[in-house]
């Protein structure tokens, strides 16, 4: 079977690679370069920690086991960390906290309090803050580097005969027989299958093709899908692990500069416009970053790059054909960091086996046939401790 992916992001490579493996013929397509697009802005935290929705919650749980079989298998350095994952509560945050954690213990999810002497090695050279009231440790989570992973499953998919190729997809058919895309330069692929995985662009894509995904689409001051990322050039951390604190989340870089993120400063952010350093969200981050530092008179040096998260419209994962017949699968996550190499093995299997994968049947295009969008569920920018 030959089948066109079109979207070289972390999900596309996973389904290339998963695809290749089992024996296809895969032309993994993209405009920007592996990893260019929403992959290269992430927090890349490995976690099924606020996530209410039983159907996604157990798809993010085997998510993160599927990682760690990923990882004894993909060549390549490291680029999956089971470091696990830290979250520090003030008097405020605290109730928010317990609550989860009750939750997340009743259903078997690893989670317990830990003390500030037991969090300290943990946490790696971080000062836990005079006012943290509590301290939830979850051993299972984890953290990706996000562009060592696309690569590592870009070469093996590679390795197994997959062709990467440069260019834009404008447009995308699906006949009886066959499905096709068209590139830019009036160039038209032919396959049994395409899979669209083209992140926060999926929604325009398939509509081009009479397909309806429905995305949160704003890119405007406010967006749910912004997320502004900041890069610790200076000093190094030497993180333990990912560490979420009332006003500021971070993850260890794995030997590129630690990633910041403040979830309450996103609706200020200028997408057009990242922080310049003096600026007022620059100087908080710095500020809140500082109080975390174990000597309070170093002075950050952080860089910004504002993201955009690939966000479907009631806000989880969409894995499916658009129609019975259809020969044009769609995928794209908000969770793609945590759920990359499991829905690259599943999604190829629905593929070549023509079998459904009961991870994957709450998550169909299907299910927003005959909805408008105002009967949608409006999707809650994260804000709290241990959201993303």
């Amino acid at each position: 079977m030959k089948v066109i992916v079109v979207g070289a992001g972390v999900l596309g490579t996973s389904v290339a690679r998963s695809l290749s493996l089992s024996g296809a013929e895969v032309l993994l397509l993209d405009r920007g370069g592996p990893g260019a697009g929403t992959s290269s802005t992430t927090f890349a935290w490995t976690n099924s920690n606020r996530k209410p929705d039983p159907d996604y919650y157990r798809l993010n749980l085997a998510g993160m086991a599927e990682h760690e079989e990923l990882a004894r298998q993909l060549p390549g350095d490291p680029a999956y960390f089971r470091s696990g994952g830290l979250q520090f509560a003030d008097a405020e945050s605290e109730p928010w906290l317990a609550k989860n954690v009750e939750r997340l213990r009743g259903l078997g999810y690893p989670a317990r309090w830990v003390t500030r002497d037991e969090a300290a090695p943990i946490v790696g050279g971080l000062r836990i803050p005079g006012n943290t009231t509590a301290i939830a440790y979850f051993p299972a989570e984890g953290h990706v580097r996000p562009d060592r992973l696309v690569q590592n499953l870009l070469a093996d998919a590679v390795r197994h005969g997959a062709v990467l190729s440069i260019g834009e997809v404008v447009s995308t058919s699906d006949g009886p027989d066959r499905a096709s895309v068209t590139m830019a330069d009036s160039t038209v692929h032919n396959a049994d299958r395409v899979v669209l995985a083209t992140g926060r662009w999926t929604g325009e894509l398939a509509a081009r093709a009479g397909i309806d995904i429905p995305m949160v689409t704003g890119t405007g001051r406010g967006s749910p899908i912004i997320g502004l990322l900041g890069y610790l050039r200076s000093p190094r951390l030497d993180l333990g692990c990912v560490v979420h604190t009332p006003g500021l989340n971070l993850r260890p870089g794995a030997g590129l500069p630690d990633v910041l993120q403040a979830l309450d400063l996103n609706p200020d952010v200028d997408p057009s416009r990242p922080p310049a350093p003096g600026s007022e969200i620059a100087t908080t981050i710095a500020r809140r970053l500082t109080a975390l530092l174990p000597d309070p008179g170093q002075t950050p040096e952080i860089d910004f790059r504002v993201g955009f998260r690939s966000l479907p419209a009631d806000g989880n994962t969409i894995a499916g054909y658009a129609a019975e017949h259809a020969r044009t699968y769609c995928l794209v996550s908000h969770g793609g960091i945590t759920l990359a190499p499991l829905l690259g093995r599943l999604v190829a299997t629905e593929i070549l086996a023509d079998t459904s994968q009961e991870l994957l049947k709450p998550f169909r295009p299907s299910r927003f046939a005959g909805l408008r969008r105002s009967d949608l569920p409006a999707v809650r920018r994260p804000v709290k401790l241990g959201e993303q």
